[in-house]
């Protein structure tokens, strides 16, 4: 049996050489292309032939994903989304409300190879990788349920490795910046990474101004190890002289995301050798408390490590701020509510927490 296409994964010249092969003419591409920027589904397409949609309907699809759970946070009003992807798979999403507008944290595989010590998202491994129309597909559905505001900042920092899936996360880039797509742009996109420094280098080269996010976590190679199983193949000098060169190429600062975990990595000594070295390079700390994962034996750093921590980085001459705590209420957590989900698939579709 033929797969069938998945419409948002397609560029618009690709789509105009597919509806053209069903024998249609060209322009039905840009009409199909502005409904699959609305995330809409065939049943949506009335300015469509009935003809076209029945074909349509047996070799394509609109939208590859659905909403399978919506919790709201009442503290923030933080939005987490449990989406339903072909095969039976389930991956995370969050919408975040900030004053400079809407930032939706997105997921690129099913699952992580990873094995990050302080993520739930890695506790199954990895199932699959995500293509890049299901990345799209969940973006616009989220934009359509936000209106009339609309999605300014995607965040690709959910489940997975972002470099780890590097070809569909590309193409999705392309897709999500285009102004065939949401048009949004490549400055208010983040992408998350573990640190695979090839595929840094590779990405500073492809023109996309990204902002790149390091999981750091650590001061050293003996921290790092017993937190991340990639810093045994990659050390930090590794990954900091690709994230030196990322910087200068793209003329962009680095962020490294830094987990504050009591009696791991949270002391003020630990913040100096760190301070040693970022020294010089084009970089911004964001210090994190950690979401407790309860599959984890390892607790947050306290108010007064956190604040001490980052004096201490500043101190030294490097930028650094705490990131607020966003849907503490609803298993904000990246893997906490798809774990939840497939220990007891079955919940409500919407759930609104009381602070």
């Amino acid at each position: 049996m033929m797969e069938k296409a998945l419409l948002p994964g397609l560029t618009l010249p690709e789509l105009e050489n597919y509806v053209k092969a069903l024998g249609e003419p060209g322009y039905r591409a840009r009409q199909i292309s502005e409904w699959l920027k609305k995330g809409a589904g065939f049943e949506d397409m009335r300015n469509l032939p009935g003809s076209l949609l029945d074909v349509l309907r047996g070799s394509a699809i609109a939208q590859p994903a659905s909403i399978l759970s919506r919790q709201r946070s009442r503290i923030d009003g933080t939005e987490k989304y449990l989406f339903s992807l072909q095969g039976d798979h389930t991956v995370e999403g969050v919408l975040m409300r900030y004053r400079h507008g809407l930032t939706l944290c997105l997921s690129t595989q099913v699952g992580c190879r990873m094995g990050c010590a302080f993520c739930a998202s890695t506790l199954g491994g990895k199932l699959r990788d995500l293509r890049a129309g299901e990345m799209v597909g969940m973006a616009t559905l989220i934009n359509r349920l936000c209106q009339p505001e609309r999605v300014h900042n995607i965040v690709l920092m959910g489940s997975g490795e972002p470099l780890d899936n590097y070809d569909e996360v590309l193409r999705f880039l392309n897709l999500i910046t285009s102004p065939d797509g949401l048009n949004i742009g490549a400055r208010r996109i983040s992408l998350s990474t573990c640190g695979l420094p090839e595929e840094m280098r590779r990405l500073a080269r492809e023109g996309l101004p990204v902002t790149l996010s390091v999981s750091l976590h650590a001061p050293n190679d003996t921290v790092r190890r017993f937190l991340m199983p990639i810093a045994h193949r990659v050390s930090m000098a590794q990954l900091l002289s690709a994230c030196r060169d990322y910087a200068q190429v793209t003329r962009r600062r680095v962020v490294f995301e830094y987990a504050l975990i009591h009696g791991v990595n949270a002391a003020v000594d630990q913040a100096r050798e760190l301070a040693r070295h970022l020294a010089g390079m084009l970089c911004h700390v964001n210090l994190i408390p950690l979401n407790d994962v309860p599959e984890r034996d390892l607790r947050a750093a306290t108010p007064q490590e956190v604040a001490g921590f980052r004096q201490a980085l500043e101190n030294a001459g490097i930028s650094a701020t705490v990131r607020r705590e966003m849907g503490a209420d609803i298993s904000g957590a990246c893997g906490q509510l798809r774990a939840q989900y497939l220990k007891n698939p079955v919940g409500p579709m919407w759930k609104e927490t009381s602070p």
